[in-house]
C-alpha cells in the first residue's frame, strides 16, 4: 500500500500538467484535441501514445500501457511510486506528508536511508585518509603521476581505504554503525559465514577509492583501483549490488554530467572512470562512464531523460567495438542518436589527452562519425568485405541494427547510405532487415518471460502485475463511474438488483469497490489518486477503460449497461436451470421445483426487458 495519503497525491496532480511532463523528455505532436509521440515503452515507428489534456492521463494503443503523470514517471524513470510522487510534488512545488501504512515499506526506506547514510560518510572518512593519512602517500603519489590535483581529489571526492581493516572498522563503530550494515553495503565481509564471531573482513583494502553517485549525489558505491599489483584481484573492483547500487542502473559521473549534457546537446560515454574524470577536468563535463558492464537498456533510459544524442569513446579493439555495438542496441531504439569517435590503436581519453593534449581529443570528438559510418570504416579496415561470407555476414548485422532505429526517415537514409557502401541493393538490405525483425521479436519475448530485474533500489522487481479481467458489461460501467457522478448515481441506486450479478460477472467487484469508495469523477486528480490506492492488476484495468469515449447520454448508456450486467446473469442461470432440467434421474419435486424457477426467469427477464430497454 502507498506510503503518502491519496489527498497528497490527488494535491501533486492538481499541481500537474501531464502533458509538461511527458513533454520534458521527449517532443509531443499535437493531434486534435490531444498529444501523440512514439511509445516510450516500446519500439513502435508511428506513433500510438496518446496524451490527454483533458483527462490527465495517457494511453498507448499499441502496447496498453497507460496511467497518470505519477504513473508515467514511475514507469519511465524506475522509480519507487513514493519517489515518484515526491519528484512531482518538488517539481510543482507541493509539500506531502507520508503516513506509516506499511511497516515492511518504512523498514525498507529506513534501511536504504541509512545505507546512504553510510556510504557518504565512508567517502568523507576514506578522502580524510587519502589526503591525511601517512599510509597513503603512495595514493597520492599515483594521483600525482596521473597529473591529479589536490582540487580535483576533492571534486571527485577520491579516497584511500586503508589496508590496515581495524582502521576502518574502529572508524565504523565509533560513527554508530553495525556490522550488518557495513555487509549490507558491500563494504565488508563475514570471514567465516558459519562463524559470525569470528568478525569482519574489509573489502578494497589499499586501494585508490572512488565514490559512485546517484544521479542526485548521494554516494551509493565505490568503485578501487588497484595500488600494488595483485594477479589475484582485478585492476578495478566495484561495489556488488546492494540495496541502493545496480550498476546496470547507475552511470558514473551522472550527478555531475547531467546539466552538461542538456547544455551540450550530447553525453560522452567513455569505458572507465578515470577518463570520465580526465575529460570532464579538461572541461568536457557531459562526459559519464558504465561501470564495469556494457551500456544497458536502462542506462539508455536515464541518458534520455537529458539527451538525445550520445558519443561512444571506446577502446580501438574488438572488445571496444562489440561494446560500441552493445551499446548501439540499446540506446537507438528510445531514440539516442549516436556518433563514435575512431580512437587511435592503444590510446584512451586519459593516455590520449595527457600525450596529446585536450585540444587534439575535442578535435576526434568533433569529427566522431556517424554509428553506421563507423562501423563500416572499422569493417573495411580489418575484414575483406570483397569476400562474399564477410560482405553477407556484416548485412546481416547491420540490417538488424537498422531494425531499432525509430525515427522513418533517418531510417530510409541509413539504409540507402549502407547499400551504397556494400554494393548491394536497398530492397536486399530491407528483406535482411525483415527477416532480422522475427529475430528480435523471439528474443525480446524471451528476454521479457526470464527477466528477474531488480527496481534500483536494488531489490527484486515484482513480477508485472496481470491485468484484471473485466466483463465487456462492468468495463463500460466502471468507465462510466470514474467519468461521471451522474453515472456513478444511477449505479448506486440499482445496487439492489446489482448485487447478485455483480458477484458472479467477472469484475464486477471493481465496480462495487468504486460505488463503495465514490471518487470524485469530475476531478481527474481524485480519480487517479484512487487507483493509486487498489491492486495492480485492478488498476491495471480501470486504467485502461479511462480511455473509452464518454457517451453524449450518460443516463442512457449507464441504463443500458446495467441491463446488460443482469440481462446475462438470469440468462446464464436460466441456461443452467434448463441443463440440469435435461439431466435424467431427477424426482418429481426436482422437476417441479427447476420448472417453477424457469418461469421466474422467463418473467424477471421479460421485466427488465421492459423496464431498461428504450
Amino acid at each position: 500500500m502507498a506510503m503518502i495519503p491519496e489527498e497528497s497525491i490527488k494535491a501533486v496532480l492538481d499541481a500537474t500538467d501531464i502533458v509538461d511532463v511527458i513533454g520534458a523528455y521527449f517532443p509531443l505532436k499535437r493531434a486534435g484535441s490531444a498529444f501523440v509521440c512514439n511509445c516510450p515503452f516500446h519500439n513502435e515507428k508511428t506513433p500510438s501514445f496518446n496524451i490527454n489534456p483533458a483527462k490527465q492521463f495517457y494511453h498507448c494503443f499499441g502496447c496498453g500501457e497507460s496511467g497518470d503523470a505519477i504513473t508515467f514517471v514511475k514507469n519511465y524513470e524506475n522509480l519507487p511510486f513514493t519517489d515518484a510522487v515526491k519528484k512531482l510534488a518538488d517539481r510543482a512545488g507541493v509539500s506531502i506528508i507520508e503516513g506509516a501504512y506499511d511497516p515492511k515499506i518504512e523498514k525498507r526506506q529506513r534501511s536504504r536511508s541509512k545505507l546512504i547514510e553510510l556510504h557518504n560518510a565512508a567517502a568523507e572518512f576514506m578522502h580524510l585518509m587519502l589526503r591525511k593519512s601517512p599510509h597513503a602517500a603512495h595514493a597520492r603519489e599515483y594521483l600525482k603521476n596521473r597529473g591529479f590535483n589536490i582540487e580535483m581529489a576533492e571534486r571527485w571526492k577520491v579516497g584511500w581505504m586503508p589496508d590496515n581493516s581495524k582502521l576502518f572498522l574502529d572508524w565504523a563503530r565509533e560513527k554508530g554503525f553495525k556490522g550488518r550494515e557495513l555487509i549490507q553495503a558491500g563494504l565488508a565481509g563475514l570471514r567465516d559465514e558459519r562463524n559470525p564471531e569470528a568478525g569482519l573482513w574489509v573489502r578494497f583494502g589499499n586501494r585508490l577509492m572512488f565514490p559512485i553517485n546517484n544521479d542526485i549525489g548521494d554516494t551509493v558505491a565505490f568503485s578501487g583501483r588497484q595500488l600494488v599489483e595483485d594477479k589475484k584481484s582485478g585492476k578495478y573492483i566495484n561495489s556488488p549490488q546492494t540495496q541502493v547500487f545496480d550498476k546496470s542502473r547507475t552511470l558514473f559521473g551522472l550527478d555531475k554530467a547531467r546539466k552538461h549534457m542538456t547544455k551540450a546537446k550530447f553525453a560522452l560515454i567513455c569505458e572507465g572512470q578515470i577518463d570520465a574524470i580526465v575529460c570532464s577536468e579538461k572541461g568536457i563535463q557531459n562526459a559519464i562512464a558504465p561501470l564495469g558492464t556494457a551500456c544497458t537498456e536502462h542506462h539508455a533510459r536515464i541518458l534520455k531523460r537529458y539527451t538525445s544524442e550520445a558519443v561512444l569513446c571506446y577502446d580501438a579493439d574488438n572488445a571496444g567495438y562489440k561494446a560500441m555495438g552493445k551499446a548501439f542496441e540499446h540506446l537507438a531504439p528510445v531514440g539516442i542518436h549516436v556518433r563514435c569517435i575512431d580512437m587511435p590503436k592503444g590510446e584512451d581519453p586519459d593516455s590520449y589527452i595527457q600525450q596529446h593534449g585536450i585540444e587534439a581529443f575535442q578535435t576526434l570528438l568533433d569529427n566522431a562519425k556517424e554509428y553506421f559510418e563507423f562501423k563500416l570504416d572499422q569493417e573495411s579496415r580489418e575484414t575483406n568485405l570483397a569476400d562474399i561470407r564477410e560482405k553477407t555476414r556484416l548485412a546481416e548485422e547491420l540490417a538488424s541494427k537498422i531494425n531499432l532505429i525509430s525515427n522513418k526517415i533517418a531510417q530510409d537514409t541509413i539504409i540507402n547510405q549502407v547499400a551504397a557502401r556494400l554494393g548491394i541493393g536497398a530492397q536486399d538490405l530491407r528483406k535482411g532487415m525483415r527477416k532480422a525483425a522475427l529475430g528480435q521479436k523471439r528474443q525480446r519475448d524471451y528476454d521479457k518471460s526470464r527477466d528477474q530485474n531488480v527496481d534500483h533500489n536494488g531489490e527484486p522487481m515484482e513480477q508485472k502485475a496481470i491485468q484484471t479481467q473485466l466483463d465487456s458489461s462492468v468495463s463500460m460501467l466502471c468507465s462510466l463511474a470514474l467519468n461521471s457522478n451522474e453515472a456513478q448515481e444511477i449505479i448506486r441506486e440499482q445496487l439492489e438488483s446489482l448485487h447478485n450479478p455483480l458477484q458472479n460477472t467477472t469484475g464486477g467487484h471493481l465496480l462495487t469497490t468504486i460505488l463503495a469508495r465514490k471518487p470524485d469523477a469530475s476531478s481527474n486528480s481524485a480519480v487517479m489518486a484512487y487507483l493509486t490506492t487498489i491492486e495492480p492488476g485492478d488498476r491495471m484495468a480501470l486504467q485502461q477503460t479511462l480511455s473509452y469515449r464518454t457517451p453524449e447520454d450518460i443516463q442512457k448508456a449507464t441504463m443500458e449497461g446495467i441491463n446488460m450486467i443482469i440481462n446475462s446473469h438470469y440468462q446464464r442461470e436460466e441456461t443452467a436451470v434448463r441443463a440440469t432440467l435435461a439431466q435424467p434421474g431427477l424426482s418429481i419435486e426436482q422437476v417441479s421445483h427447476l420448472m417453477q424457477r424457469t418461469k421466474e426467469l422467463q418473467k424477471i427477464l421479460k421485466n427488465l426487458t421492459n423496464r431498461y430497454i428504450r
